[in-house]
């Protein structure tokens, strides 16, 4: 069976890159198609690894600007030949599904979200667009043009599998397609219980608007307790300049320094509506409680009382009510860890190699 990854690109390293690292360990020949590649950017990661890239590879900077061209991903994704593979996985948040396979191929996506920015998320990425008023008036009309692409190519998979029951209601909703669902693995093995936590709250991620960090960063200034935020992106300076001296940012850290943070932290907070979301598996896998929005897939891993508690609102004041009635001595470090053990990167691998496998020999018959 001769297989082949398409990602949609390597520019960052987040949920979706951790999912691929899998499907590499599982199968490591297999050469890995993505739109955009940035050596520099994923801090070394897929180094080793065989990457086929498009013709955007060609544009000057794209790596950190690559959301400027999304008239071109279409083209860019289908340009790959893949016609000399048995398998195709697509490792899908946005343009990877719609990668053209021959007859005698199967191709499976893997699917983190529907393209949120043409659907769901549409009217939200349109008022967050950070360019010129001009270049927004375009941006609805580019937006008809992705629909009707993003439409067109969700029939080119053969099978879909779903990231959480959160994203396999929203791919019968914008596409019509049934999908299995196996959650995204963590890496279980990296993370351990501290014998002795501090006093602070911790927040990880990329600064995204979608992330919510400023609803946090507001009702840790009312609290005045320590938070601590380890992470980069887009919206990490306006995010600086709100917070008052009781919030410490970190920046990028290494997995080893941020294995230690979690470890230590009483509470992991997890603001966003995420369609699974790793970061409060790796909080889990270092025996700490997670504080979660009550939406997305922080309902599939979090089990409230017992693992975590949740918010109902993306508010400050939901936030601070939730922190007022948190209580670390409710929970117990080693069934929260117990529980995220569940998801290791392990058992994932196995459950993917089964899929496959069982799926091609059904394929095969037909």
């Amino acid at each position: 069976m001769k297989i082949a990854f398409v990602h949609d690109y390597l520019v960052q390293y987040g949920g979706a890159e951790r999912v691929l690292e899998a499907f590499t360990e599982i199968f490591p020949k297999a050469p890995i198609y993505t739109m955009v590649y940035d050596e520099k950017l994923m801090n070394g990661a897929f180094s080793d690894r065989n990457i086929q890239t498009s013709f955007l590879q060609k544009i000057p900077f794209i790596g950190p600007n690559h959301r400027l061209f999304p008239l071109l991903m279409p083209m860019a994704i289908e340009q790959f030949d893949l016609s000399k593979y048995d398998v195709v996985l697509s490792d899908s948040n946005s343009y990877a599904k719609g990668a053209i396979t021959m007859p005698k191929t199967l191709h499976i996506t893997y699917c983190h979200t529907p393209m949120r920015y043409a659907w769901d998320d549409c009217h939200k990425y349109l008022r967050e667009f950070k360019y010129s008023n001009i270049t927004k008036k375009f941006v609805p009309f580019a937006m008809n043009y992705i629909r009707l692409w993003d439409k067109i190519s969700a029939d080119r998979p053969d099978i879909y599998i779903a990231n959480s029951d959160f994203v396999s209601f929203r791919i019968k909703k914008y596409y019509n397609k049934n999908a299995s669902v196996i959650n995204p693995p963590v890496s279980a093995k990296k993370f351990y219980i501290s014998e002795k936590t501090e006093d602070y709250y911790l927040m990880i991620g990329r600064a995204l608007p979608y992330k919510r960090f400023d609803i946090v960063i507001e009702a840790f200034n009312r609290l005045d307790l320590p938070l601590k935020i380890i992470g980069k992106g887009p919206e990490m300076d306006k995010l600086k300049k709100s917070a008052k001296a009781n919030i410490e940012f970190l920046g990028y850290l290494d997995d080893k320094e941020i294995s230690r943070y979690y470890s230590k932290c009483k509470a992991f907070i997890f603001p966003p509506e995420e369609d699974f979301g790793i970061t409060p598996l790796e909080a889990m896998a270092s025996g700490r409680p997670v504080i979660a929005f009550r939406g997305g897939g922080a309902l599939e891993s979090v089990i409230d009382g017992e693992t975590g508690l949740f918010f109902d609102k993306q508010t400050p004041e939901s936030v601070s009510n939730a922190i007022k009635d948190f209580d670390s001595n409710r929970f117990n470090s080693q069934k929260i860890r117990n529980h995220a053990l569940k998801f290791d990167k392990e058992i994932f691998k196995e459950k993917i190699r089964k899929f496959i496998e069982e799926e091609y020999k059904k394929f095969l018959i037909l």
